[in-house]
């Protein structure tokens, strides 16, 4: 029997998709990849807006359209959302929540064993557990270590589709085993994941704000994480700007193999808009933030979220927002247009912005962050850089080894200069950055 498996979404539905695959795999079934014939497909789906809505429809149309017969599962948080329409939905055969992750196998093969008796879709809430498609390489692993996010964003549908705003982090020594195992596998970089990374720890201290704990936990963690052998390199996935502080910063000085990359979601640079989206800072804060991370990191990659259109937003305030992005030299950042998620307080809000005007704004913010991604990556050219090679890879018709620096910087080196250099997949090389190298 074999089993394909899609995951769409965040890092988090990356790793439990691969927990997903491993549990196949100890029921004896073969994972394939999504696209080739397969008795039962996965789709680990997202609902963060209504694009993501609609890819998820399409991948489920398109497994159940390239096999017929087999059993297309939905898994995750557009099961979540969707409810009756999703159930409704002929191309999907079964349905499953983000509680269920953790003995999806069980379950399905549960369903497969009952479906001569009892035809027709099933969502089936039981009581949690994480990537796509086979792992091919052993370079970079995504580690998930906290779930839920009691944040409450006006736009945001997470909280209420991943644990209703309830925090659940994993034992500290729970994470630690499995990275030794990853070591052991020959990975070399981990990326920490969470729905809200800043909150690990939170739900076992007294302090129940994220704010007030200061990162000690998620400190503490990455302080034990550098001491296993093998592991090169560690990443954390997004943060909470409130996160950042001197406290903080100097716990992570004392993590040597920490990559100087922070994604920090800043959503808006205009204060009213914040506060409209109910976040907790200004922008005038965030800034702070990002300046304090300057103060401690040589040119650190700080990336980035922001919506446009959101309901009231001005031109003024756009012009707010991309004059904000201009000024803080962001090393990426990913362009969102506000889309309406039916059951949050963003969507019974006033004064939606039109369609038309959205799209422009996006454009316009898109054009901005490719040439302060281009200048951020000039920085590097005529440096020596540690890259993590990774694939090999065509371009314009071209074989390339290529990899990331530190700061999550893609490089490449023709194949035939990468094996004279004795560079390989999955090992660590120093190159001078000439603007050849840069993706």
């Amino acid at each position: 029997m074999k089993a394909a498996f899609l995951t769409l979404g965040c890092k988090v539905n990356f790793y439990e998709t691969e927990k997903m695959m491993t549990d196949f795999q100890k029921h004896g079934i073969d994972i394939v990849e999504f696209g080739q014939a397969a008795d039962i497909c996965i789709i680990n789906t997202c609902t963060v807006t209504n694009i993501a809505d609609r890819k998820s429809r399409q991948m489920l149309h398109r497994a159940k359209k390239k096999n017929p017969r087999s059993i297309v599962a939905a898994v995750g948080c557009y099961v979540e959302s969707g409810g009756e329409e999703l159930l409704q939905d002929p191309s999907v055969d079964v349905a499953f929540s983000n509680h269920d992750k953790e003995s999806i196998a069980e379950k399905v093969l549960e369903y497969m064993g009952s479906r001569e008796v009892t035809e027709g879709n099933s969502l089936q809430k039981a009581a949690c557990g994480g990537q796509s498609d086979p792992v091919r390489d052993r370079t970079r692993k995504y580690i998930k270590i906290q779930d839920g996010c009691n944040q409450f964003c006006s736009y945001c549908m997470i909280p209420y589709v991943r644990g209703g705003g309830i925090l659940s982090s994993r034992e500290e020594e729970d994470i630690l085993k499995e990275i030794r195992l990853v070591a052991q596998e020959g990975y070399k970089e981990v990326v920490l994941t969470g729905i809200h990374l800043s909150s690990y720890g939170v739900d076992r201290s007294s302090e129940k704000q994220f704010v007030a704990l200061k990162g000690r936990p998620l400190v503490s963690l990455l302080q034990k994480i550098n001491e296993i052998q093998g592991i090169e390199r560690i990443r954390l996935g997004s943060l909470e700007p409130r996160i950042i502080s001197t406290e903080f910063m100097e716990g992570l000085m004392e993590v040597t193999k920490l990559c100087p990359h922070f994604h920090l979601s800043l959503q808006s640079g205009c204060d009213t808009t914040l506060k409209r989206m109910n976040r907790h800072y200004t922008a005038a804060e965030y800034r702070e933030k990002c300046d304090m991370l300057r103060k401690y990191f040589e040119h650190p990659a700080i990336t980035t979220d922001v919506i446009v259109g959101f309901p009231g937003e001005t031109e003024e305030e756009f012009e707010r927002t991309r004059e904000f992005v201009k000024d803080n030299g962001f090393a990426d950042v990913h362009v969102f247009s506000y889309s309406v998620r039916s059951g949050t307080k963003a969507a019974g809000m006033e004064d939606q912005v039109p369609p038309e005007a959205k799209h422009r704004r996006s454009e316009i913010l898109m054009a901005d962050a490719r040439q302060g991604k281009t200048q951020f990556e000039e920085w590097f050219i005529g440096r020596e850089e540690k890259i993590l090679f990774e694939e090999i890879r065509i371009i314009d018709g071209k074989e390339y080894l290529t990899g990331h620096n530190e700061r999550y910087v893609m490089v490449k080196i023709p194949r035939d200069e990468a094996e004279t250099a004795g560079f390989t997949e999955n090992g660590i090389g120093s190159i001078r950055i000439q603007k050849t190298n840069l993706i």
